[in-house]
């Protein structure tokens, strides 16, 4: 329930507070004295969008409060948000002079969503144009559900519908990846065919290119070789014999002379050296044999190898590899594409089934409520001065069972307000006063079902007077008995159903106007809704009759 809302500069409201009891709260007052304005500033309470336009002072921040008692059906999204519960919910909304806003649910920072997600938990609001909304589609299977009690489960059908969604766009992605993979895929395999037909290993040309440098010089090397080995053995003046006789040479005086016996040891060490040397190029010189079939093979295989490294642009066997590699996880990531694909197919054939299992129980709740739905409000539409309506609810089942975010319901309300009249779609055949009669006939079977603690009605009275709108009075006060009722109206009819009666005026302040309000009782409330009846000037008659219809409650 609303306790109390602060408004500080907003429209041409400088500084308003207002106490709201339960039961019914009447806001009366003169026109453009800022009654439905005092329920705009409510609405952006409870996350409506705005800019910097409605500042009373546009160097001034707007600053909008309300306490609410708070309501054991907000537990669930206050824990989900991480605020606090406590017996009052104090909501706050600021707008700075560059329009930007900033919301608080008891002193924590939160967006617009969750504000409105609250709001919708706290207050119902009801407006003149609301009244086309019973036009819609969408509205009227809300009004279904609320009687049928659907929320916990719809609200379970609407995750279930999103997550499907959303998996079925990414099918839909995974798909348009896969064809367009596959449409390179011949390619691709194509090209790792003819580079695993190549047979390439690691190093491979490396250690080819080498033999083939020595193939290609057999002539050379064997020619380099004779000439060292006629210096280091094979010459009559060979290292090695040179060598040798330095060592005899010096055997002699090695005996007497420690440092020559270290040289000596030293000459004997190279000899031996040059010795292996000569004996290592004597090796290289036999197997240094001109093979030109090898060389043949070496400079075929080769040639394969530098055609592959040109067609991909690489200039080694191990970047071919590398290329080989790559090719092959993208063949691989095709197969693991396509399971992929088929596990979100039978992911989704899961939900689907899941999916019309709630949409079929969502359909059987909306179907029970009917009957009495369209027996009360017709009821409801005689009481209120049409004593010939009809009412009823078409219901089927979309076509092909399809299903949309609200399962698979499609929903007509149809409507007659002269007898001998076919019911049908209400925008055909209802006028605005008919919709207004209609719309409260609706809201007040939604009321008993709906555990909203508030709900505000702005100018319900539209298009009706005398008889008519006492009726709607009384199915207001009736309401009233479960939820907490805030009414601006221009009837006396329904003002008198007032528990408290608030009045707004206008008053001119140093050249500038402000909305102020005051509770009016007693005999300022007759004078009030007799100058309701009869205008400014209240006679008498129009007094007594103030006085009646109060009294006759």
């Amino acid at each position: 329930m609303l306790r109390h809302i602060s408004i500080q500069n907003y429209a041409i409201i400088d500084d308003l507070k207002v106490d709201f009891d339960g039961g019914v709260n009447i806001i009366t007052g003169e026109t453009g004295a800022g009654k439905s304005i005092l329920l705009g500033a409510l609405a952006l309470l409870l996350g409506e969008r705005a800019d910097s336009k409605i500042l009373y002072d546009q160097k001034q921040k707007c600053i909008i409060e309300a306490e609410f008692d708070s309501v054991s059906d907000t537990k669930e999204l206050f824990k989900q948000n991480d605020l606090d519960f406590e017996p009052v919910t104090i909501i706050r909304r600021e707008i700075a002079q560059s329009g930007k806003s900033r919301a608080f649910i008891n002193d924590t920072p939160v967006n617009l969503n969750i504000l409105n997600a609250l709001g919708e938990k706290l207050v119902n609001m009801h407006s003149q144009h609301e009244t086309l909304d019973l036009v819609e589609a969408g509205f009227q299977l809300e009004v279904l559900d609320a009687l049928a009690r659907n929320q916990t489960l719809l609200t379970d059908y609407k995750k279930l519908f999103a997550s499907y969604k959303k998996d079925q766009a990414r099918l839909d992605a995974l798909i348009a990846d896969f064809n367009k993979a596959k449409a390179e895929s011949d390619f691709i395999q194509f090209q790792l065919n003819e580079l695993r037909e190549a047979k390439i290993e690691s190093r491979e040309q490396t250690l080819i290119e080498a033999e083939q440098k020595t193939l290609e010089n057999v002539e050379h090397i064997k020619l380099a070789i004779q000439a060292v080995l006629l210096i280091l053995q094979d010459s009559e003046t060979s290292s090695i014999d040179q060598l040798n006789e330095a060592q005899s040479q010096l055997k002699s005086v090695a005996k007497v002379h420690t440092g020559i016996a270290e040289l000596v040891k030293r000459i004997e060490a190279s000899v031996v050296e040059l010795k292996d040397i000569s004996a290592e190029f004597e090796d290289i010189q036999e197997r240094a044999a001109l093979d030109p079939e090898r060389l043949e093979t070496i400079n075929q295989r080769l040639n394969v190898l530098y055609r592959l490294q040109k067609k991909y642009s690489v200039t080694d066997s191990e970047q071919l590899l590398s290329i080989q590699n790559e090719l092959e996880q993208k063949i691989s990531s095709y197969d693991s594409s396509n399971e992929a694909i088929e596990q979100l197919r039978k992911q989704l054939a899961q939900s689907e089934k899941e999916l019309h299992t709630l949409a079929d129980k969502l359909h059987q709740n909306r179907q029970k409520v009917i009957a009495t739905f369209q027996k009360n409000v017709e009821a409801s539409l005689h009481k209120v001065g049409m004593p010939n309506a009809v009412f009823t609810v078409d219901i089927q089942k979309i076509k092909n069972e399809q299903l949309n975010e609200n399962g698979c319901s499609e929903v007509k309300f149809l409507f007659s307000a002269n007898k001998g009249f076919a019911p049908q779609e209400i925008k055909e055949v209802a006028s605005g006063g008919e919709l207004s009669r209609l719309m409260l006939s609706i809201k007040s079977q939604v009321a008993a079902a709906d555990h909203l603690p508030t709900m505000i009605f702005d100018e319900i009275d539209s298009g009706i007077s005398g008889e008519v709108a006492l009726r709607v009075g009384e199915i207001m006060r009736t309401m009233s008995k479960g939820h907490q009722l805030i009414c601006i109206t221009h009837l006396p009819q329904i003002a008198r159903i007032a528990d408290k009666h608030l009045y707004i005026y206008k008053e001119v302040a140093k050249g500038k106007t402000n909305t102020r309000i005051k509770v009016l009782a007693g005999d300022d409330r007759i004078l009030e809704i007799a100058k309701m009846l009869s205008g400014e000037k209240v006679s008498e008659a129009a007094l007594a009759n103030a006085k009646e219809l109060v009294n006759t409650l």
